[in-house]
Protein backbone atom coordinates (compact mmCIF):
# COMPACT_ATOMS: atom_id res chain seq x y z
CA UNK A 1 0.00 0.00 0.00
CA UNK A 2 1.18 3.31 -0.95
CA UNK A 3 2.58 5.24 2.20
CA UNK A 4 -0.02 8.42 1.64
CA UNK A 5 -3.29 5.95 1.25
CA UNK A 6 -1.65 4.17 4.47
CA UNK A 7 -1.26 7.47 6.30
CA UNK A 8 -4.72 8.37 4.97
CA UNK A 9 -6.07 5.40 6.14
CA UNK A 10 -4.59 5.72 9.99
CA UNK A 11 -6.03 9.54 10.23
CA UNK A 12 -9.42 8.00 9.03
CA UNK A 13 -9.47 5.44 11.71
CA UNK A 14 -8.04 8.17 14.14
CA UNK A 15 -11.02 10.46 13.98
CA UNK A 16 -13.54 7.46 13.85
CA UNK A 17 -12.15 6.69 17.02
CA UNK A 18 -11.84 10.20 18.32
CA UNK A 19 -15.48 10.38 17.56
CA UNK A 20 -16.76 6.98 18.84
CA UNK A 21 -15.03 8.62 22.16
CA UNK A 22 -16.32 11.89 22.12
CA UNK A 23 -20.11 10.20 21.87
CA UNK A 24 -19.54 7.96 24.95
CA UNK A 25 -18.70 11.13 26.74
CA UNK A 26 -21.03 13.37 25.60
CA UNK A 27 -23.71 11.09 26.53
CA UNK A 28 -22.65 9.83 29.93
CA UNK A 29 -21.56 13.65 31.21
CA UNK A 30 -23.66 16.40 28.25
CA UNK A 31 -21.70 18.54 26.10
CA UNK A 32 -21.01 21.15 28.91
CA UNK A 33 -19.65 19.09 31.33
CA UNK A 34 -17.33 16.95 28.45
CA UNK A 35 -13.65 16.99 28.55
CA UNK A 36 -11.98 17.17 25.75
CA UNK A 37 -8.68 15.72 27.85
CA UNK A 38 -10.70 12.62 28.70
CA UNK A 39 -11.85 11.78 24.89
CA UNK A 40 -8.34 12.30 23.65
CA UNK A 41 -7.06 10.20 26.58
CA UNK A 42 -9.73 7.37 25.95
CA UNK A 43 -9.13 7.77 22.16
CA UNK A 44 -5.28 7.04 22.94
CA UNK A 45 -4.22 10.74 21.60
CA UNK A 46 -3.07 13.91 22.46
CA UNK A 47 -4.74 16.97 22.52
CA UNK A 48 -3.07 18.27 19.49
CA UNK A 49 -4.14 15.12 16.73
CA UNK A 50 -7.72 15.69 18.05
CA UNK A 51 -7.45 19.81 17.10
CA UNK A 52 -5.96 18.16 13.70
CA UNK A 53 -9.48 16.92 12.96
CA UNK A 54 -11.77 19.07 14.94
CA UNK A 55 -11.63 22.89 15.81
CA UNK A 56 -12.99 22.96 19.21
CA UNK A 57 -15.39 20.90 20.95
CA UNK A 58 -18.60 22.06 19.57
CA UNK A 59 -17.07 21.20 16.30
CA UNK A 60 -16.88 17.40 17.57
CA UNK A 61 -20.21 16.98 18.42
CA UNK A 62 -21.26 18.82 15.21
CA UNK A 63 -19.58 15.70 13.46
CA UNK A 64 -21.83 13.63 15.42
CA UNK A 65 -24.72 15.04 15.17
CA UNK A 66 -25.35 17.91 12.17
CA UNK A 67 -25.80 15.69 9.37
CA UNK A 68 -28.85 12.88 11.08
CA UNK A 69 -30.74 16.58 11.75
CA UNK A 70 -29.70 18.01 8.15
CA UNK A 71 -31.53 14.89 7.05
CA UNK A 72 -34.65 14.98 9.22
CA UNK A 73 -35.01 18.90 8.40
CA UNK A 74 -34.83 17.31 4.44
CA UNK A 75 -37.75 14.65 5.56
CA UNK A 76 -39.73 17.72 6.92
CA UNK A 77 -38.83 20.03 3.85
CA UNK A 78 -39.74 17.60 1.33
CA UNK A 79 -43.20 16.95 2.87
CA UNK A 80 -44.14 20.04 3.14
CA UNK A 81 -43.02 21.25 -0.25
CA UNK A 82 -45.75 18.08 -1.49
CA UNK A 83 -48.05 19.58 0.56
CA UNK A 84 -48.48 22.74 -0.76
CA UNK A 85 -48.37 21.32 -4.60
CA UNK A 86 -51.81 19.96 -3.51
CA UNK A 87 -53.21 23.47 -2.99
CA UNK A 88 -56.80 22.63 -3.92
CA UNK A 89 -56.91 19.45 -1.57
CA UNK A 90 -55.37 21.50 1.40
CA UNK A 91 -57.80 25.05 0.38
CA UNK A 92 -61.11 22.11 0.25
CA UNK A 93 -59.51 20.51 3.64
CA UNK A 94 -59.51 17.69 1.71
CA UNK A 95 -55.75 16.14 2.57
CA UNK A 96 -54.89 12.77 2.47
CA UNK A 97 -53.66 10.71 5.17
CA UNK A 98 -51.08 8.63 3.22
CA UNK A 99 -48.77 11.55 2.98
CA UNK A 100 -48.99 12.68 7.05
CA UNK A 101 -48.44 9.01 7.73
CA UNK A 102 -45.29 8.07 5.30
CA UNK A 103 -43.60 11.55 6.97
CA UNK A 104 -44.49 10.87 10.09
CA UNK A 105 -42.53 7.37 9.59
CA UNK A 106 -40.04 8.54 7.50
CA UNK A 107 -38.72 10.54 10.62
CA UNK A 108 -39.35 8.20 13.42
CA UNK A 109 -36.82 6.01 11.00
CA UNK A 110 -34.71 8.82 11.03
CA UNK A 111 -34.74 9.26 14.39
CA UNK A 112 -34.22 5.33 15.41
CA UNK A 113 -31.44 4.71 12.50
CA UNK A 114 -29.29 7.63 14.20
CA UNK A 115 -30.74 6.84 17.86
CA UNK A 116 -27.40 7.87 19.70
CA UNK A 117 -27.24 11.27 17.84
CA UNK A 118 -31.14 12.27 18.53
CA UNK A 119 -30.02 11.58 22.31
CA UNK A 120 -27.43 14.00 22.19
CA UNK A 121 -29.33 16.26 20.46
CA UNK A 122 -32.54 16.17 22.76
CA UNK A 123 -30.88 15.72 26.22
CA UNK A 124 -26.96 16.44 25.53
CA UNK A 125 -26.28 19.44 24.08
CA UNK A 126 -27.34 22.37 26.41
CA UNK A 127 -24.55 24.97 26.13
CA UNK A 128 -23.84 24.06 22.12
CA UNK A 129 -25.40 25.92 19.06
CA UNK A 130 -27.83 22.76 18.77
CA UNK A 131 -29.69 23.51 22.08
CA UNK A 132 -32.24 25.14 20.64
CA UNK A 133 -32.63 22.92 17.98
CA UNK A 134 -36.23 21.89 19.01
CA UNK A 135 -37.28 25.37 18.55
CA UNK A 136 -35.90 25.40 15.18
CA UNK A 137 -37.94 22.46 14.25
CA UNK A 138 -40.67 24.15 16.00
CA UNK A 139 -40.52 27.26 13.56
CA UNK A 140 -40.26 25.43 10.20
CA UNK A 141 -43.57 23.49 11.56
CA UNK A 142 -45.10 26.49 12.47
CA UNK A 143 -44.60 28.32 9.23
CA UNK A 144 -45.93 25.38 7.34
CA UNK A 145 -48.95 25.48 9.62
CA UNK A 146 -49.21 29.32 9.14
CA UNK A 147 -49.19 28.49 5.25
CA UNK A 148 -51.60 26.02 5.07
CA UNK A 149 -53.95 28.12 7.77
CA UNK A 150 -54.02 31.36 5.18
CA UNK A 151 -54.70 29.13 1.69
CA UNK A 152 -57.65 27.89 3.52
CA UNK A 153 -58.77 31.12 4.69
CA UNK A 154 -57.76 32.59 1.23
CA UNK A 155 -59.76 29.55 -0.73
CA UNK A 156 -62.66 29.80 1.52
CA UNK A 157 -63.30 32.76 3.67
CA UNK A 158 -63.11 30.86 6.92
CA UNK A 159 -61.98 33.07 9.63
CA UNK A 160 -58.17 33.05 9.97
CA UNK A 161 -56.51 30.55 12.79
CA UNK A 162 -54.81 33.15 14.72
CA UNK A 163 -50.81 32.58 15.18
CA UNK A 164 -50.76 31.37 18.57
CA UNK A 165 -52.93 28.04 18.27
CA UNK A 166 -50.69 27.72 14.64
CA UNK A 167 -47.42 27.81 17.10
CA UNK A 168 -48.93 25.84 19.92
CA UNK A 169 -50.12 22.96 17.28
CA UNK A 170 -46.52 23.10 16.06
CA UNK A 171 -45.25 22.30 19.64
CA UNK A 172 -47.87 19.82 20.67
CA UNK A 173 -46.83 17.74 16.68
CA UNK A 174 -42.43 18.27 18.19
CA UNK A 175 -43.70 17.29 21.34
CA UNK A 176 -45.47 14.48 20.43
CA UNK A 177 -42.15 13.15 18.39
CA UNK A 178 -39.36 13.65 20.89
CA UNK A 179 -41.99 11.84 23.38
CA UNK A 180 -42.49 8.86 21.60
CA UNK A 181 -38.73 8.91 21.08
CA UNK A 182 -37.47 8.98 24.48
CA UNK A 183 -40.16 6.80 25.87
CA UNK A 184 -39.73 3.74 23.45
CA UNK A 185 -36.51 1.91 22.96
CA UNK A 186 -36.97 0.09 19.79
CA UNK A 187 -38.15 1.82 16.64
CA UNK A 188 -40.60 -0.74 16.00
CA UNK A 189 -42.57 -0.04 19.36
CA UNK A 190 -42.75 3.43 17.66
CA UNK A 191 -43.86 2.53 14.27
CA UNK A 192 -46.73 0.59 16.10
CA UNK A 193 -48.04 4.02 17.75
CA UNK A 194 -46.94 6.74 15.34
CA UNK A 195 -49.91 6.30 12.96
CA UNK A 196 -52.27 6.52 15.61
CA UNK A 197 -50.89 10.16 16.82
CA UNK A 198 -50.25 11.19 13.41
CA UNK A 199 -54.24 10.87 13.16
CA UNK A 200 -54.98 12.35 15.96
CA UNK A 201 -52.73 15.43 14.98
CA UNK A 202 -53.78 15.54 11.52
CA UNK A 203 -57.97 15.14 12.39
CA UNK A 204 -57.04 17.74 15.09
CA UNK A 205 -55.87 20.35 12.87
CA UNK A 206 -58.91 19.47 10.26
CA UNK A 207 -61.49 20.24 12.95
CA UNK A 208 -59.45 23.55 14.39
CA UNK A 209 -59.45 24.92 10.70
CA UNK A 210 -62.91 23.65 10.17
CA UNK A 211 -64.51 25.69 13.24
CA UNK A 212 -62.63 28.89 12.75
Amino acid sequence: MPLKQETQNENKETRQHLLECAKREFLEKGYMKASLRNICKEAGVTTGALYFFFKDKEDLLAALVEEPLRQLYAIMEEHYATEMHNEDQVAQLDIADDGDLEASRQIIRQMYANREAFLLLLTKSQGSRFENCLDEVVDISEQQYRRLCDMVTNATGRPRVDDYMTHWMAHIMVDTFVHLFLHETEERVALKHVDALTMYLVRGWMGIMTES
